[in-house]
């Protein structure tokens, strides 16, 4: 079965080059696609006897999902029955901005919602390995001015308002996106959520300004859970519709317009029973979390996104961020695990923004999580030399890999001559300082917060030789990357270098072509 799989797609890729060798002259990117051999890497076997135990085709239909909290991109393929079954999912190594939808040009955000991608949004030149481009801004999107071009999905582990994998991951991605196009899929539907939309995490966020869109995306949600089958997508009066029909009386199927009114339409009767049938249930148990007192998700301090936590496992001083980590686990314990694909040098783990958290108003606890402020910075490996002064800000640039590892010798406190009381110090509102530090305590995952505690005052005396940042990076990629399926060798992982930026980061070639 594999081997006649096999032979169909190269069969099917030599037809696409003939053909597109033919048609060179009024199609020059599916030449592009079918001379590229990146973009024409077979399917990994592991997952060809995947699809094989799951009853499925090699070319038949795919769906993707995405989930910022989980930060897992999810690839659902169609069986011979019809429905679409998970194939397979993948952490994401890289998102940035918050929960909550794409709204302007250079707010960082990664988008949110339903998108379509057809063969002409896959990049095979792109500047990331591989990419394809996620669609945003669609209808609904353009109905409120929302701006913003070029999100994609891509390799190289490294975000400015995309979802980036590995090397790897994308290219095993691509590969099953190509054969479903080969196979006659038109345009394959892009998912993308804030996390999963289940009862529990509706109710960890219900008081977060973007509720009412996420309610409105958690309906398609729900109906792809109730019959395995892509959902129909159409937007009207500003707001998404799913699997909409014509009425009974109608001649023709209903014509939509995102910011016009909606046309009379109907929900096939067994597709809207069983969506009110799970929306009820999951009300029900939404009503219990909220009534027995869930806690309620805290407001992002500046965090810049999130990764999933085998890759922040890998990475010195690493983070999920706005990503969680697997219950019950710590990154230490994933420490062992190997990382589904090559981590580059440049990746930066989620870091809190320090001015937004240093200017939030000092007696607001924050309890709601809203959007990132668009001026975002990115954490970065600081030169030789910064910081050499010391003190608190000195030491949280050690702890968030800001700054170098400048230290600071001390002697043992002076013996006591006399029981004398001390003054009691006047109270003093918390200060910036004070708010930054609870906030980096709060976001660094598995720190001892028994080391905050207050310390006696002690002398310094002259500090030590810097300790000069690990400025090694990931060994240069070749042009090809092997299976994630198939397993990575251990030696592409960065096991134990500090993180930098190199060059080729992704600020420096942002400009070019995804």
């Amino acid at each position: 079965m594999i081997s006649r799989s096999l032979a169909r797609a190269l069969l099917a890729s030599v037809a696409l080059l003939t053909a597109s060798v033919l048609l060179a002259g009024c199609d020059t990117d599916q030449v592009s696609l079918a001379t590229n051999a990146k973009a024409n890497q077979p399917v990994p076997p592991k997952l060809l006897a995947a699809m094989v135990e799951k009853n499925m085709d090699l070319q038949s239909p795919i769906l993707v999902r995405l989930f910022k909290q989980e930060a897992e991109l999810e690839v659902w393929k169609q069986a011979r029955n019809g429905q679409f079954a998970l194939l397979k999912t993948y952490p994401i190594c890289r998102w940035s901005g918050d929960l909550g939808p794409k709204v302007r040009e250079g707010d960082r955000q990664a988008p949110e919602g339903f998108y379509s991608i057809n063969p002409g949004q896959m990049n095979p030149q792109s500047a990331y390995y591989l990419s394809f481009n996620t669609g945003y801004p669609n209808a609904f999107d353009k109905a409120l001015g929302r701006t913003g071009s070029q999100l994609m999905v891509h390799g190289d582990c490294s975000s400015r308002g995309c979802y980036a994998m590995t090397d790897e991951q994308i290219a095993e991605i691509y590969s099953l996106g190509r054969e479903s196009f080969f196979g006659g899929q038109k345009a394959f539907q892009l998912q993308a959520y804030p996390f999963k939309m289940t009862p529990v995490n509706m109710a960890k966020h219900r008081n977060n300004p973007n509720m009412p869109f996420w309610k409105m995306i958690k309906e398609g949600y729900d109906h792809f859970e109730v019959t395995r089958q892509e959902p129909k997508v159409d937007f009207c009066e500003k707001k998404y519709v799913f699997d909409a029909a014509k009425t009974p009386d109608a001649k023709r199927d209903p014509v939509f317009d995102a910011s016009a009114k909606c046309p009379a339409y109907v929900i096939p009767e067994d597709i809207a029973s069983a969506v009110r049938d799970k929306d009820a249930r999951d009300q029900a148990e939404y009503n219990k979390l909220v009534a027995k007192g869930t806690p309620m998700a805290r407001m992002n301090t500046g965090i810049d996104g999130g990764m999933n936590k085998i890759f922040a496992s890998k990475i010195p001083e690493g983070s999920t961020g706005l990503s969680e980590t697997a219950e019950g686990s710590t990154l230490e314990m994933l420490a062992m695990a190997k990382a589904p694909g090559t981590i580059p040098g440049h990746v930066n783990p989620p870091k809190p923004n320090l001015d937004a958290v240093a200017a939030a108003p000092a007696n607001q606890e924050p309890v709601v999580a809203v959007s990132a402020p668009a001026a975002t910075r990115v954490a970065a490996a600081a030169p030789a030399g910064e910081n050499s002064s010391g003190g608190f800000f000195s030491n949280l640039g050690r702890k968030m890999g800001l700054g170098t590892a400048d230290t600071t010798a001390t002697t043992p406190p002076p013996q006591e001559t006399a029981s004398v009381a001390p003054a009691a110090a006047p109270a003093t509102p918390p200060t910036a300082t004070s708010r930054l530090k609870a906030a980096v305590t709060r976001f660094v995952p598995g720190r001892d917060t028994s080391k905050d505690a207050p310390k006696p005052a002690v002398a310094a005396t002259k500090p030590a030789e810097p300790v000069k940042p690990d400025t090694r990076l990931a060994a240069t990629r070749p042009a090809l990357k092997p299976s994630v399926s198939d397993g990575a060798s251990e030696a592409t992982q960065i096991m134990g270098a500090a993180p930098v930026v190199s060059s080729n980061s992704f600020d420096s070639r942002f400009g070019a072509v995804k």
